[in-house]
């Protein structure tokens, strides 16, 4: 797949919808490129200079290097904890995002030191200088993630309007009768009055069969979801990474701008797209499995179809019915396809690694299996596509160029896939294990699962 090309009308060629990229105030200046990163490194670098300068002889031999050390330590000591005591995460943290937070605390440290021997008219200049300093470790974190590329998107939360399902879905409509060897967008008939922009409601999907409790799910319903007859439309089922929450989507995600552009490119017409929660809290690693951390697979694999045809009047056959994620959603989504192939006939895995992990092989059989490997092996995938075919599944592989730790995994997984008889393609985008790459590894990737779905030919 190009990168260099708009992946469809009204997409700009970097993988961003038009929308996203208007530039129509201050919310919507980048904050990962251009002059405000670049403004808050210079200043950033600055203030961090002006806390080292002294003209006392002991602020150098004794308070400078004082801080320098106790900022060192607390850096080494939240790395420690973060990868080595706590393990919320299933990787260590970058190195990059570590030296990072030591130029923040050496910020704070350095602050901390110079307060007692400034007279109080200037301690007011020492807090901004540190707070500059706290600001360039945030703004240079942020870049490595690109998890709010503006500031609308970090305000997201609180912009971003969502409607009740019930009024979103309205009543059931007689369904667009589509031929056989015939697309939906072959037959569809914009109506006159057809909103411009999709819908987005928040509701809870109950665990009724797993017992998971999962945090409330998105909705996004496009125009042509609001029409009679109403085309069956095609259901995307979308995961964010761990730690993690169906807000990522929404907001650092924008999810919501993302399919409104694509449906404007479409007459209307975008698939259904349902974000649920497959973590229960924000740093849960539930494995994405039925096991003794929770029966997640049957809540994925059950509950939420289960809700969804409930619910939403849209397509219901396998091949209309897509699974995707990024990193632990991504693992996440080719288990699905492969354990629940019933359900899931299009897999789009962004990022994903090569198999569900709470830190290392051992580690996940003893505490998801209690050290019951033959039980983690019938649901790993690469076990599981080593001794069976899917010859009827769809696959996308999405990786970073820049990802060293992911793209050779997601790489195993393709070429697993392949042997497993799946339709399958590799994606690279440019970029890391971030929303560089997840963003577009979607966005990119709807005319593909359109396609696949039978909504576009």
């Amino acid at each position: 797949m190009s990168a260099s090309r708009p992946p469809w009308p009204g997409a700009s060629a970097t993988g961003s919808p038009v929308a996203g990229v208007r530039a129509a105030g201050p919310l919507d200046w980048s904050l990962v490129r251009g002059w405000i990163p670049l403004t808050l490194l210079v200043l950033g670098l600055c203030a961090l200079a002006v806390l080292l300068v002294s003209r006392r002889r002991t602020w150098w031999t004794r308070w400078a290097p004082a801080a320098v050390l106790l900022a060192a330590l607390l850096t080494w000591l939240l790395r420690t904890a973060v990868d080595d005591w706590l393990q919320p995460f299933p990787d260590p943290l970058p190195t990059a995002v570590v030296l990072w937070t030591g130029v923040a605390v050496l910020g704070v440290c350095l602050t901390a030191f110079r307060l007692p021997l400034l007279r109080p008219r200037h301690w007011a200049g020492a807090l901004l200088a540190g707070l500059l300093v706290v600001l360039l470790g945030a703004s240079q974190i942020n870049r490595h993630f690109d998890q709010y590329p503006t500031a609308r998107t970090a305000l997201n939360a609180w912009l971003q309007k969502t409607t009740s399902l019930t009024d979103a879905t309205g009543r059931t409509e007689p369904a667009l009768a589509v031929p056989a060897g015939k697309t939906i967008s072959e037959v569809w008939r914009p109506p006159a009055g057809l909103p411009a922009k999709g819908t987005l409601s928040r509701s809870s999907i109950p665990g009724t069969r797993s017992g998971f409790d999962a945090r409330s799910a998105y909705v996004y319903l496009p125009p042509a979801y609001r029409t009679t007859p109403r085309p069956l439309l095609p259901v995307i089922v979308l995961m964010a990474g761990q730690p993690g929450s169906p807000d990522d989507w929404i907001n650092s995600g924008r999810l919501v701008e993302m399919m409104n552009t694509f449906a404007a490119g479409h007459r209307g017409l975008a698939p259904v797209v349902v974000v649920v929660d497959p973590l229960g809290s924000q740093f849960a690693n539930t494995l994405c499995m039925d096991s003794r951390l929770g029966d997640v697979q049957t809540y994925l694999a059950q509950d939420v179809p289960d809700w969804i045809r409930s619910h939403l009047q849209v397509a219901t056959a396998r091949t209309a019915w897509t699974v995707s994620g990024i990193s632990f959603g991504g693992t996440c989504s080719i288990q699905l396809g492969v354990n629940a192939p019933q359900v899931y006939g299009v897999v789009n895995d962004i990022s994903g690694q090569e198999a569900p992990t709470l830190g290392s092989r051992e580690k996940t059989i003893d505490k998801a299996f209690g050290g019951d490997a033959a039980a983690f092996e019938k649901v790993n995938p690469l076990d599981v596509m080593a001794r069976q075919r899917f010859p009827d599944t769809k696959a996308a592989f999405v990786a970073g160029s820049e990802d060293s730790t992911y793209r050779p995994q997601q790489r195993r997984v393709y070429e697993a896939a392949v042997r497993a008889g799946m339709r399958a393609e590799w994606v690279l985008l440019p970029g890391g294990h971030s929303w560089q790459v997840w963003r577009p590894g979607l966005e990119r990737q709807l005319p593909w699962i359109s396609r696949e779905t039978g909504l576009i030919r």
